[in-house]
């Protein structure tokens, strides 16, 4: 098994809030997933990969390489900031985003209004078997 599987960047870098929310689907608007890693990594792991793919979030996922949550930057540094961190806390204790994910199907609309009543930056847009397809990014 490799540390991370890095996926290829979509030719469309359209963002959620500049797309047409009534007649587009999440598929329209998505980036690529970037890097997924596993759900057993530690933080200082994720934060190291993290900064080597120069990005501010990765997608966690499990044994069988299915997406079971996204974890940003932010909350990376906030645990490892924090009084109870341990070297041995797993991204799967601190998955920022754990399902319901977003299909590729979902209209732009549907999503956004999800994501803004769970105050979500970013969000997993999954197949039907839960294989990372992309992620969802509000631009502000």
């Amino acid at each position: 098994m490799t540390l991370m599987q890095m996926q290829t960047r979509l030719s469309s870098q359209t963002r959620l809030s500049s797309a047409d929310p009534v007649h587009g689907t999440v598929a329209d608007t998505m980036d690529a997933a970037g890097p997924q890693v596993w759900e057993d990594m530690t933080v200082e792991v994720a934060l190291s990969v993290m900064a080597a793919a120069g990005t501010g979030h990765l997608v966690v996922c499990d044994d069988d390489g299915l997406c079971t949550g996204l974890v940003t930057l932010a909350r990376l540094t906030a645990v490892r900031d924090s009084s109870g961190y341990t070297d041995r806390l797993s991204l799967r204790d601190i998955a920022d985003v754990i399902g319901p994910f977003a299909s590729p199907l979902t209209t732009r609309a549907e999503a956004e209004r999800g994501m803004r009543s769970r105050s979500l930056r970013a969000l997993p847009v999954v197949d039907e078997h839960g294989n990372a397809l992309g992620i969802l990014a509000l631009s502000h």
